[in-house]
């Protein structure tokens, strides 16, 4: 049941300091604040934003003044955390991506080929396999969730996460070199 069911009473309840209808009324929003955070989120944000984003909503709901406004509040905080998170990981890509350049630099044509068959055997299967696809083989994602069997959004999700070890692996390689 979803906090639109639950109606007015629990949402004035709780912002009246009820502990008990805040408890509910958080464990009824959840889902729907996930469902949002997988719609506007990056895939590996939405957790923290939905986290993020009930804490924002226990902190805040005394200041809400109608709770008919309940959900379009809700729906706005969380959207607030999605742009914040996706802003902190443009931050950290800029700064990752220079010490990328860096790594390169130092390293010559065959030292790379070696780094990155190292990255990639370093790799568990389901997310080498998902690089291997569409890296080395060409396919698109539809294809890869085809083959795969695989919706496109988990190949989406496996190959963002399979980039992410591969770079933390050479990162750590290029500090040690």
């Amino acid at each position: 049941m979803g906090v639109s069911q639950l109606g007015l009473p629990l949402i004035d309840a709780a912002r009246s300091g009820d502990p008990k209808a805040l408890e509910r009324l958080l464990v009824e929003a959840r889902p729907e604040l996930r469902r949002y955070a997988q719609k506007s989120c990056l895939l590996s944000d939405v957790d923290d934003a939905v986290q993020e984003s009930l804490l924002v909503l226990m902190r805040y709901l005394s200041q809400l003044r109608h709770a008919r406004a309940w959900s379009g509040w809700m729906f706005q905080i969380v959207r607030r955390q999605c742009h914040r998170l996706a802003r902190a990981a443009l931050r950290q890509d800029l700064w990752e991506d220079d010490r990328v350049d860096a790594f390169m630099a130092r390293r010559t044509e065959d030292e790379l080929r070696v780094d990155i068959a190292a990255a990639l055997e370093s790799l568990p299967e389901t997310y080498r396999e998902v690089v291997v696809l569409r890296d080395f083989e060409g396919l698109t994602i539809g294809e890869m969730s085809q083959r795969l069997s695989l919706s496109p959004l988990a190949v989406k999700g496996r190959l963002h996460r399979a980039r992410e070890l591969t770079r933390e692996y050479l990162m750590v390689q290029g500090d040690q070199a």
